[in-house]
């Protein structure tokens, strides 16, 4: 029997709203097995209680008329769980943020400006989940983005859901039920060291056992946040920091010692050798985290994997 189809939801959001370069700053890489974007359009498969669902987002208007559209390409979700998926959405993409406070922040920085008017409408975008917010970072410290994303692919390979749609096989993102079970050989088989196995599986067996709650976390200031997330195993200031900033939201956190985002933005804003990046993450004052998100950004608009917001690039939209 096929599948009813549901009709698309129209997701409110102020403009300026850049949906391709909110992904691509999320997925970090394309390689990315979790968040694809594929056709102008953002899919995602997600771990409900009505089993998995494919999920697609696309922008029927513009950069600065936003029209978002939420559907469902694969899954059977009840209304209870639709509505769980939509509240994810406008998570992840950070549909409920103000954007003229982080443009305006952005545009202010006189050697930032070109970048933040090519990047005009990037939301700062949030996993969707605590467990997925930890194993996002975990197997990135100490190592170089792609190198993360490699290991992070093999994780989800071995140890994530699937489902195939259109002759297409979507990934699910590893739940921390499965890999609070899974064997530490199997976990450094993926290309993670024994103590970050420990530590991410130590992770998975805390939120499944209730000991750590994203409820709790988002309660904390964020300076109680930091204290409480650096006293994890394996979690040090970066990873507390990117924790925060990405799994929460947090944008008065500028992860600390990010040698990658700090040698990037520093070439962006031509600093000189040795000149500290202190003064221009001070001016960004409680909106620090979305300066760690604009050094991502330029770095994919030079490898063209966002186009950057023009009037004449939405009129072309619009001709689509």
């Amino acid at each position: 029997m096929a599948r009813e189809l549901q009709p698309d939801v129209r997701l409110v959001t102020e403009g300026p709203f850049h949906l391709e370069a909110t992904v691509r700053v999320l997925q970090r890489r394309p390689a990315n097995r979790v968040d694809i974007w594929e056709r102008n359009r953002y899919r995602r498969v997600l771990t409900t209680a009505d089993g998995l669902v494919l999920i697609e987002v696309h922008n029927c208007g513009t950069i600065t008329a936003p029209d978002v559209r939420f559907s469902i390409q694969a899954g059977n979700p009840s209304a209870a769980t639709l509505a769980w998926l939509e509240g994810t959405v406008r998570k992840v993409l950070a549909l409920d943020l103000h954007p003229g406070s982080v443009q305006a922040v952005a545009e202010a920085e006189l050697r930032l400006r070109a970048t933040a008017l090519a990047l005009r409408g990037m939301r700062p975008p949030r996993f969707a989940e605590l467990f997925e917010a930890f194993a996002s970072v975990v197997p990135f410290q100490q190592l170089s983005l792609d190198a993360g994303i490699a290991i992070m692919g093999r994780l989800t390979d071995r140890f994530g859901e699937h489902l195939e749609h259109e002759g297409h096989r979507y990934h699910a993102f590893p739940t921390a039920r499965v890999v609070a079970n899974a064997r530490l050989e199997a976990l450094c088989r993926c290309g993670l060291s024994r103590t970050k196995a420990q530590s991410l599986r130590y992770l998975a067996q805390a939120i499944e056992a209730g000991e750590l709650s994203q409820t709790v976390i988002a309660g904390m200031s964020t300076s109680h946040a930091l204290e409480y997330l650096t006293d994890l195993p394996g979690i040090g200031p970066w990873s507390a920091g990117v924790v925060l900033l990405r799994g929460f939201g947090r944008l008065d956190v500028f992860p600390p010692g990010d040698v990658g985002a700090l040698r990037g933005l520093r070439e962006l804003l031509r600093l000189r050798a040795g000149q500290s990046l202190g003064p221009v993450v001070k001016r960004f004052g409680a909106l620090r985290g979305y300066l760690y998100f604009c050094g991502l950004g330029a770095s994919l608009l030079v490898k063209g994997l966002i186009h950057p917001a023009s009037p004449f690039a939405e009129r072309n939209a619009l001709l689509d």
